[in-house]
């Protein structure tokens, strides 16, 4: 699960082996899961975040949405 950025509280990640799913990044903070999908951003799933914080999660999704394409391409390649 290679972290791609800790922001805050919150962890942003990938599974290594979910290289047939569309661009996507998990974040994480306490027992809270998310999963955004990167190209466009949108929510893909949540377990425990409140809509307030989901809001927050997109946004910073959104700021860094370059940056975690790049990761999951280098890591993934063209697969995903």
């Amino acid at each position: 699960m290679p972290t791609i950025l800790r922001i805050g509280p919150y962890r942003l990640y990938f599974y290594s082996h979910e290289p047939n799913e569309p661009a996507h990044i998990h974040i994480d903070r306490g027992q809270a899961s998310a999963k955004f999908w990167l190209s466009p951003v949108g929510l893909a799933s949540n377990y425990g975040f409140s809509s307030k914080e989901l809001r927050k999660l997109q946004m910073i999704v959104q700021e860094y949405q370059q940056q975690l394409l790049e990761a999951w391409h280098g890591y993934f390649g063209d697969s995903g």
